[in-house]
């Protein structure tokens, strides 16, 4: 049998035996918890809290913004200190709702639900009230991806349990120690839609997690467990849909086009906190590894927690770490400073002790079509990245530069070492920015 895969791809050092094998351990936090309004795309969250109130854990701290928006909860009891602007885990100022822990963790009264008894809409609003978003690092509301034009042309739900970028291990130890949750999050998924299916799809570096999760459906005839070929960036939302279905989606497409909705396993267990304990997204599982940690360890983390007290829970840096990144090294972000809070979608604190970016100086193109042929898509990078660096917007699209899912597989083969992704990633938003005014 063929494996499950995509055209293009790489296979980088994928650095997970640091951490697979290291159980989620619960961390508090110590200081002021600060939450950013803006966790997800789109509008940001607007407070309804101020200064000097006393919130308790659960409790609704700003409401959505809008339909493509996400409401905030407190993830601890404690007094509003501050509503200011804060620096978020990629470096920007947002706008944020600074906490004083008390430590009593007092919580608001949670309501669970039996998904079977309720109505779709029901269902739905329990979703967006908690504000559950995709917390694999794309930050959309799940309530508005589970709510297609056409809810009866969604052929299937398709868990990306891949996690392809290197040494991040959170989903995989998700998988195995809450994979009923996960499942239940799949069901309640499947109940949205009348003629869905449901797809895990795992890579087979994870056999551990593949099987468990075919023990936990196997009297289940609508889900399916199916082992992918390991590759980056398998856990792409176009790889993983064509891998898992042969259909393909562009740039100008969603999944629900090709009748699939994808959600991580971070997602879809939060699904299931918020429907069946009725409980809002307040934390989160976190991995943080690399060559640059002491002890690398994954976290249940506290939303808002700093995530310089996640790097001391793992035994702080080693002596000389030269990079830390928030997120995966293949697309994550390099971090300025630990004093940046844990988000929705901070799935990973990765530490290193070299900068194997900074120590290369580009060279020009030679030609060699690498690029190319790890594309999956199916661009030509260096192309792209030419007409990005002459500021040639009609160029860039007419070469398809849109299409471009900013994985980095060019930037990492590229024997001249040419920053190709960055530069092309630079060049969609601009492009789309101006689409967006037109």
């Amino acid at each position: 049998m063929p494996k499950l895969t995509f055209k293009g791809g790489i296979h980088p050092f994928d650095g997970k035996e640091l951490a697979k094998d290291k159980e989620i351990v619960e961390i508090k936090p110590q200081g002021d918890l600060v939450f950013p309004i803006s966790q997800h795309i789109g509008a940001p969250a607007k407070p309804v809290v101020a200064v000097g109130d006393h919130v308790l854990r659960g409790q609704m701290i700003a409401e959505a913004g809008g339909f493509v928006s996400s409401p905030i909860h407190s993830s601890v009891s404690g007094t509003v200190k501050a509503i200011e602007s804060r620096l978020n885990p990629t470096g920007g100022r947002v706008n944020s709702i600074v906490i004083e822990n008390d430590g009593q963790y007092e919580e608001v009264e949670f309501t669970p639900h039996d998904y079977k008894t309720l109505e779709k809409s029901e269902t739905l609003d329990l979703i967006a009230n908690a504000g559950v978003v995709g917390m694999g690092g794309a930050g959309f509301p799940t309530r508005v991806k589970l709510s297609p034009k056409d809810p009866s042309t969604v052929d299937y739900i398709i868990v990306n349990g891949a996690e392809c970028e290197p040494y991040i291990t959170a989903d995989y130890r998700r998988m195995l120690e809450d994979t009923e949750k996960v499942v239940g999050g799949l069901r309640i998924l499947l109940s949205l839609f009348d003629n869905a299916k449901g797809i895990i799809g795992i890579e087979d570096n994870k056999p551990e997690c593949i099987q468990k999760m075919r023990e936990a459906t196997k009297d289940d005839q609508n889900i399916e467990v199916m082992a992918l070929k390991t590759k980056y960036p398998q856990g792409g939302e176009r790889t993983l849909i064509y891998a898992t279905t042969g259909r393909a989606i562009n740039s100008s497409m969603l999944p629900a086009d090709v009748g699939c909705i994808v959600d991580n396993v971070e997602t879809v267990v939060a699904t299931y906190n918020a429907v069946a304990l009725g409980r809002p997204v307040i934390e989160r599982i976190t991995t943080v590894s690399g060559s640059g940690i002491n002890t690398p360890s994954n976290f249940k983390v506290y939303l808002g927690c700093n995530q310089a007290e996640l790097v001391e829970a793992a035994g702080g840096l080693k002596e000389g770490t030269e990079k830390v990144i928030s997120g995966g090294p293949m697309m994550g972000f390099a971090m300025i400073t630990l004093d940046t809070p844990i988000t929705k979608t901070s799935s990973s604190i990765l530490c290193f002790d070299k900068d194997e970016v900074s120590k290369y100086e580009p060279s020009a193109c030679i030609n060699c079509g690498r690029c190319v042929e790890v594309c999956p898509g199916r661009v030509i990078p260096a192309r792209l990245a030419d007409l990005a660096e002459h500021h040639d917007e009609a160029g860039f699209e007419a070469m398809e530069g849109l299409e471009c899912c900013e994985c980095g597989c060019c930037s990492f083969v590229c024997p001249a070492h040419r920053q190709l992704k960055q530069s092309i990633a630079s060049m969609r938003k601009v492009v789309l920015a101006n689409k967006k005014k037109k």
